[in-house]
Order: C-alpha cells, then structure tokens, then sequence
C-alpha cells in the first residue's frame, strides 16, 4: 500500500458538462463556487469514449475500464425472463470504484449514478438513479418510492421526504431558467413544465446529497447529477446565437436556460464545497461535452442514442485537495478511464493492471509512487455487488424503461418481447463494435460489424463504419467494395432515402476520397473530396482530409486553408492543428507552427510525430533546449522515429557527443539490422555549414 494523500474523496459527476459554456460564465463572475475550485487545484479536457452513450461511459468513470470489460453496452439489454430490460447495476460484470473501496474497509456513499439500481450493499449508503425521477406523477397522486432504490434500508423513509415534484415549484423558481416565465401560457407550451420537472429531479437528488454528507460518516463519496444533459437535450436549440430553425420568440424565452442551469449547479457545488471541508480532495469530471456552438446538429437521428449526436468528445475535469497543485492546466488530455487510477493513487491503494487508466500523476504536487496488483476483480472480501444471477423487480424495470423513453435515450420497445430482445442484442453488440474500434482494436470489432452488417446490409450507418473498420485494418480493397455499393445504391434510389440517410451521402464520397489516398491515387482523391466540398463545405473532417491531400502534393498554402478552415469548424481538432503546423512549417513559418504543435499535443499527448515537429520548429527558432525536450518526447512515444534521431544527434553535435553519437547508432542499426555490414565512415548530420535539416514526415499525422 503506497501512501494515503488524501483524508476524504468527493468525486461529482456532471453529466455532458462543457468549458465551452463554463468559460464564459466563469469569466462573468457567474460561477463563484467553481471559480474557487479550479483556482485551487488543477483542471483540463477530459476526452471521452465512443459510443457516447451515458450507460457506458459512466461505468468506464466508475471502473476504469471500457466496455469490453465492464459489461454495459448500452441502455436496456436482453431480459433473461423474456424481452428487455433496463440496464442496471447487476448488469456490472467488474467492481467499481465504491465495492474497492467496501473492500478496503473505507465508509463509501455513492448516489445518483447512471446504471446503478437496484442500491448495492456497499459499506455506506446507496442511493440510486430512480430517487427522484416523477415523470407522469400529478399534484396529489402517491409518489411510492421504487423498490431498492435506497441502501441501507434504514435511510429509506428520511430520504423519500426529500424528494420534491414539480408541481411544487413556483414560477419565481424558474426564474432563473426563464427570466420571461410568467408570460408563458402553459396549456400551449409545455417547455416551462419540462424544466420544472428536470429542476425538481436535480434538486431532490442533492436534497438527498446533503443529508447524507451532513448525518453519515464518509471516506469517499461520489454523486453523479445528470440533468445538465437533461436540460441541454431539452435547451440547447435556443442557446445562444440563435438557430436558423429556430422562431425569434422561442429564442426569446428559452436563450436562458443553459446558462441558468450551470449557474443552479454552481450554487449546489457550493454548499457541497462547505459540507466537505477544506481537508477533503474534490474531483469533478464530466462524461463528455455538449455541441453549444456552430456544430449543434440540426438533425437528431430518430434511434436509440440519437441523441449522442450532441455529445462533443471532450468533457471537463477539476481536482482540487491538499497535495494537488494549485491554478495549473493538465494537457494530454486524461480520459475517463483515469478517474479510478487517480482515485486509488488518492487513498494510497493500489492501481489494477487490468484497468484501461492511469492515475494523473502530474495533477500531484510531488512525486508519487504507485502500486499496483493484477486485478481488483480476484481480491477476496465482501465488495457489495450484488450476484450477477440476481432477479430484477419486473415492476421497477418496466419503470426505468419509461423514464428511458420519456428521456429521449430509446425509443419505445417493440410490443413482440422476442423482437425487442433482439433488436437490444444488436443494438449492444453495435455498440460493443464501437467501443473496440474507439480502443484502437479493430481487428475484435471486425467480427461484430461483419456480422451486423450481414444481419443488415441496406443500414448506410453501419455499412459506412464497417468500411472504416477495414480501412483500419488496412483492408483497403475490403473497404472500397463496401464503399462502391453504397456509392451504386446513392445512385440508383437517391428519392426514396430518408432524411438519415439524405445526412450520410457525403460521407461515401469522402471515404471514397480516403480510400484513393490510401492508394496513393492523390489526385483522385482530391477529386472526390472538391466534389463532397462542392455540396458541403462545413462538412466535419472534409477539409482535414483535403489538407492531407494538399499536404502530399506538396500544395503548402492550400493546405493551410484547408486545415484553417477545418479549425473554424471544429478547434478542438488535434490532428488539423498538426497539419496546419506541418504546411506552416514547409513555408518557413515556424513560431506558428510552433504553436498550432502545442495545440495539437495538448489535445493529444500521444502523438510522435506531433512532438517531433514541435521540436523542428524549435530548432529553426533557435530555442535547442525546448527542441531537445520535444525530440526526446517524440522517441519516448515512438523509439524508431529516424527524423527524430538524426536532428537529436545534431542537437547533441556539440552539446554531449556521447548522446550524439548513441543517436546516430540507433539510425545505423535501423538502415543495417543486426547481421549485415555497416559501411564505416563519420555519419554527419546538420543544419547549418550548407547541411540539410531532416526530411518533414509529410501526411503522417
């Protein structure tokens, strides 16, 4: 056991929380309470997982691991008594973090999470996602408690008076939300009430927060609030600038609501703040972001999980305790998958290898030592989950299954319980496919997609990421079979596709225009990417490929409009950052392309080629020190990076022949492997005294 760096943990959960929203609040004052938090500690992006399912992605917070492993795959899942079922907390196949933290004998509370009814046993108190959700309840009627919601059942009736409906709250309530909310005529529109009911939801379950953390005894303790995402499924067309498709009045009313509802949960991290106490280590994370801007959609797919299409893949993270460092920004970024690891390294336990995370050791304020032990999952002692064979309330399950649909996640299941058994079977294992091919296994998600699509041929979605998974795999003929049908069924019954389908049809083109340049076709690959271009210009990732393209025929400006008008759709976009540095680079533009390097890396640490230029750049500004550092990075990532090699052992020329001269062996043995001949002579490589600088890797990025 390594040691213990903090007393207490409060780990919050804010489900599809974004800097983009925060940032501006934070710089109006709005957000006090989270200001003092950040100040105090250290913040970042934190990238989230694919599919952006909240099922999934909550339980790889909880975990540390992907779905692969943790067994949630989506929103409901085969029933084993016939049909489907909500997925819930026996769906779990591995510990999370509150049965480690049973196991180690710590007083663990843990509410509100997605997935995690009924309450599990832990050593502290449960209390589950159905606490306050009162869809459909009318003033007057009983509001009975959902059996297993509450754990320990003592806790069971001074939490049910917590709760609070709707219909309790006032118009000066949603103020707020509303500031117009007394002109609302409420027969019409039923807005003003559905933000009523996502306040009510989001208030009983801190009601029930706070009585825990004010009469029970905690080490650790995690709540996960998720009506964010609610209001912003609900809100987000009206924030700000105003949608094309969306009426100046409606604007008028609801341009509010976004913004009332983080400033709501800024007075709610308040008083949390208080009841924890100075000496307890706060972590807040998100499961990803939320589109706010240019890239809101204007279509949502009419299927389950439509709604991801809103989801952006960069969440938020804070942590802020006594041994954290103070007012500092993490690059990289982390992922979901290091909550866990980070909270383990917090109380001094150790870290399972079988765990996809990493504990974020540069968030500390001095060095760290880690332990870890092979799996979590094969340490004895009583952890609190429930056995996986255990039987579900059936009244429960078809109740969590409508607040489902009434939430938008699924759509209602079919009346047949076989096909609805089958179609969640389908929709899970498509799901699993994604998750693989997000964890860079394509090759375990091929089987999968094969399958499905077999199932599913006329499906364009699933055809068009079959063809990725094979462009992956480097089965380029594969994927352009794949591709060419599609290209032939556009063709032949354009009328008759839906608006789904309509959205997609640029997307055969471009991965046709990505096939060809995988084949070294540029100039084919250019044309069918100016054709996309032509129809939609802002389509995302089109004018990356095209700087790609660009890039390899050498075109250095029209690369750098490409790139540059990718950012503007999307700046969050690690590998356009780096492309546009590559083009800036090759026009002698280098403290640019300096600085669209960092950006690149600090939305994607792990990128070789990324630090290498950083480093280049650097040389020509004359900054050796820093270039060193970049240069060094890019070989720690990825060892054989010749480029890499032949501007260190330049670098080094002077400054330590010895590293000099270890740098240019490691270029002789990668030209002459082990066994043949190595012409003698003194390797030179250099940049000045009429010598070239290494070649730019062109593309590879």
């Amino acid at each position: 056991m390594s040691e213990r760096l903090a007393k207490k943990v409060l780990l919050l959960g804010w489900d599809a929380a974004d800097w983009k929203i925060i940032q501006p609040l934070l710089e109006a004052g709005l957000m006090p309470n989270f200001e003092r938090l950040v100040s105090a500690g250290v913040m970042g992006k934190l990238l989230s997982l694919q599919p952006m399912l909240s099922p999934m992605l909550w339980n790889s917070i909880a975990t540390g691991k992907r779905a692969d492993k943790h067994g949630v795959h989506g929103f409901t899942e085969p029933d084993p008594l016939g049909g489907v079922r909500a997925v819930t907390s026996t769906s779990r196949r591995c510990k999370a973090i509150w049965n480690i933290l049973t196991q180690s004998g710590l007083r663990t509370h843990v509410l509100g999470w997605f997935a995690s009814h009924p309450a599990e046993p832990i050593n502290g108190v449960c209390v589950t996602s159905q606490f306050g959700l009162a869809r459909g309840i009318a003033p007057g009627e009983p509001w009975p408690l959902p059996p297993e919601t509450i754990y320990p059942a003592r806790l069971i009736e001074p939490l049910a008076r917590l709760r609070v409906l709707s219909s309790t709250l006032s118009v000066q309530d949603m103020r707020l939300f509303i500031p117009q909310a007394e002109t609302i005529d409420q027969k019409e529109d039923r807005r003003l009430w559905i933000a009523a009911v996502l306040l009510a939801e989001c208030v009983s379950m801190h009601a029930a927060a706070t009585w825990v953390m004010e009469n029970e005894p905690w080490d650790f303790m995690a709540i996960c609030d998720t009506s964010i995402d609610h209001f912003c499924h609900g809100f987000m067309h009206y924030h700000p600038p105003r949608m094309e498709q969306v009426p100046e009045q409606d604007f008028s009313l609801y341009k509010d609501v976004v913004n009332g509802c983080y400033r709501f949960h800024d007075m709610l991290l308040g008083r949390l703040l208080e009841l924890a106490g100075e000496d307890t280590t706060v972590l807040l994370c998100s499961d990803h972001g939320y589109y706010n801007d240019n890239l809101r959609p204007i279509l949502t797919p009419q299927e389950t999980g439509g709604l991801a299409v809103w989801h952006r893949p960069f969440g938020i993270f804070t942590l802020t305790g006594p041994n954290v460092r103070k007012d500092e920004w993490i690059f990289g970024p982390p992922t979901l998958l290091d909550i866990v690891p980070t909270v383990l390294t917090l109380f001094g336990l150790p870290i399972g290898a079988d765990m996809d995370g990493k504990p974020l050791l540069e968030a500390f304020a001095r060095p760290v030592e880690i332990a870890t032990i092979p799996s979590w999952e094969t340490v004895e002692g009583e952890c609190g989950m429930h056995p996986p064979d255990r039987r579900q309330d059936p009244a429960a399950s078809r109740a969590l299954l409508q607040q489902f649909v009434a939430l938008g996640y699924i759509e209602k299941p079919d009346a047949n319980a076989e096909k609805a058994a089958e179609i969640a079977q389908r929709t899970n294992r498509y799901n699993l496919a994604q998750s693989l091919l997000d964890a860079r296994r394509p090759a375990e998600a091929l089987p999968i997609l094969e399958e499905l699509h077999a199932a599913e041929p006329a499906r364009m979605l699933l055809s068009l990421i079959l063809a990725n998974c094979y462009l992956a795999l480097g089965r380029v003929p594969d994927c352009r079979r794949i591709v060419e049908t599609l290209a032939r069924d556009k063709d032949a019954g354009t009328a008759a596709l839906g608006q789904e389908q309509a959205r997609l049809i640029p997307q055969i083109d471009l991965l046709m225009g990505m096939i060809c340049f995988q084949e070294g076709k540029t100039e084919e690959a250019l044309a069918h990417l100016k054709k996309v271009e032509a129809l939609q210009q802002n389509i995302r990732h089109l004018q990356q490929e095209l700087g790609r393209v660009y890039l390899k025929l050498r075109k250095w400006k029209e690369a750098e409009t490409a790139f540059n008008r990718e950012l503007k759709i999307d700046d969050d976009n690690p590998a356009s950052h780096h492309g546009l540095a590559i083009a800036l680079l090759n026009q002698r533009r280098n403290q640019e392309a300096a600085e669209h390097c960092l950006r690149a890396i600090a939305l994607a640490h792990h990128k070789p080629l990324a630090h290498y230029h950083l480093g280049l750049a650097l040389t020509r500004l004359g900054q050796d020190e820093r270039a060193i550092l970049a240069l060094e990075t890019s070989l720690m990532i990825k060892p054989g990076l010749l480029n890499a090699h032949r501007l260190l052992a330049l670098l080094y020329n002077e400054r330590d022949p010895a590293k000099a001269s270890a740098h240019r062996k490691m270029i002789a043995i990668a030209r002459h492997p082990p066994g043949a001949r190595i012409q003698s002579g003194n390797c030179r490589y250099g940049a000045s005294g009429g010598q070239s600088a290494p070649p730019l890797a062109y593309g590879a990025f």
